[in-house]
């Protein structure tokens, strides 16, 4: 069996003003690409700035995690809004981030929404191709981080964007669909469980297409799972291995 390379990210980035919110730059040895939030349902400019340094510093990918504006609900709660809206919230922040990327002399290299709109995206197929248009419009080279088999994938594919097929190590599964809301820290379990999770993954057919696996930085023990995920990667399944450092 051929060898197979994971991309391993977080959405971090999340933090605003006074309050602190994850644990960006912990998480930074074990990732390769950092999701960072554009300001819409979280970060502030300050956060930004810190996240893109740290990320950059550490030789890690840095994409725009793009979400609703909705920061009383932090990007959650699904907001009904058009494929303009979609379209206009996306450049928006993807031009935010940009800047603080440039001055650290480095690209953005991907695009993922957040939460509700991340959800609300792979099941709509016109929202899906507002957000990957405007991301195509900003920089075709972007690559488009979404759940295997869902429209936002197809509109990647679709718009001649590189899609990247996304696994969730901190997210309870019922066979290949992820339970993103309303988990508890049972079902995750501890870092034994996540890479017996990811080990499964990794050696089903059913997953074949994952090219990269999340662990969000406000999980609780955020860096413990990656270790394990990482360990599990290099280690137990004897073809799979992590890509980047």
């Amino acid at each position: 069996m051929s060898e197979r390379v994971f991309d391993l990210n977080a959405d971090l980035g999340e933090s605003f003003g006074l309050y602190r919110y994850g644990v960006d730059d912990e998480l930074m040895p074990f990732i390769t690409s950092a999701n960072v939030a554009c300001g819409f349902h979280a970060g502030d400019p300050a956060t930004l700035r810190a996240a893109v340094r740290s990320a950059c510093a550490s030789g890690v990918r840095v994409g725009a995690h793009v979400g609703l504006p909705d920061r009383l609900g932090f990007g959650r709660r699904e907001i009904s809004i058009s494929p303009q809206d979609a379209y206009d919230y996306t450049l928006y922040q993807l031009g935010a981030l940009d800047a603080f990327v440039r001055t650290e002399g480095s690209r953005m290299t991907h695009i993922k929404p957040h939460g509700a709109l991340y959800m609300m995206a792979s099941r709509d197929g016109v929202l899906a191709d507002a957000i990957v248009t405007a991301a195509k419009d900003f920089d075709p080279a972007l690559e488009v981080y979404a759940l295997p088999g869902s429209a936002l994938e197809a509109a990647a594919i679709d718009r001649g964007l590189p899609a990247v097929p996304e696994f969730f190590a901190d997210r309870p599964y019922q066979g290949t669909e992820v339970q993103m809301f309303d988990w508890t820290y049972e079902q995750i379990g501890g870092p034994a469980d996540v890479a017996r999770r990811v080990r499964a993954m990794a050696e089903s057919p059913d997953f074949a297409q994952i090219k990269t696996i999340c662990v969000h930085s406000d999980t609780r023990g955020a860096v413990d799972l990656l270790r394990a995920v990482r360990g599990a990667l290099a280690a137990d399944v004897g073809n799979v291995v992590a890509c980047g450092r």
